[in-house]
C-alpha cells in the first residue's frame, strides 16, 4: 500500500507509519550490537531507579537520557545504512559522515554516563 496514495485513509497512513517505526526499532535491536548495549544499559538504569526510588525529576532526566540515546543510535544506524547504500567503495566523505554520526552517539553516551553516575551516587 502506497502511503502517498490519496485513497489511503489518514488513519491507515498514521497506523502504517507507527508500524514502520517499530519495525526499524526491532530490526536495529536484532542487528546492531551497540543498540542492544544501549537497551540493556537502559533496562539496568530503570531497575536501579526503581530500587533506589528515584525522584520525579530524576526519572524525567533518566527517561530523556534513555530516549535520546536510543534515538541517536537509531539515527546513526540510519546514516550508516544510507552511506553504505550509496557507495561500497572507500570514500573519505562517506567515512567522515559515518564517523561524525558515531561521534555524536559517543558524545551523548559520555554525557549520559556521567549524569547516570551522578544520579546513582546520590542514592548510594
Amino acid at each position: 500500500m502506497d502511503l502517498k496514495d490519496p485513497k489511503t485513509s489518514e488513519w491507515k497512513r498514521f497506523y502504517k507509519s507507527f508500524k514502520f517505526a517499530w519495525n526499524g526499532i526491532f530490526q536495529s535491536f536484532k542487528t546492531e550490537r551497540n543498540f542492544q548495549i544501549h537497551v540493556y544499559i537502559s533496562i539496568f538504569m530503570i531497575i536501579f531507579g526503581l530500587y533506589l526510588q528515584f525522584t520525579f525529576f530524576e526519572w524525567i532526566v533518566i527517561l530523556f537520557l534513555i530516549g535520546g540515546m536510543l534515538a541517536l543510535e537509531l539515527m546513526n544506524t540510519a546514516i550508516e545504512h544510507v552511506v553504505d547504500l550509496i557507495t561500497e567503495d572507500y570514500n573519505p566523505i562517506a567515512k567522515a559522515a559515518k564517523d561524525a554520526a558515531a561521534g555524536a552517539v559517543l558524545v551523548y553516551a559520555i554525557l549520559s554516563f556521567i549524569i547516570g553516575v551522578i544520579l546513582l551516587l546520590r542514592h548510594i
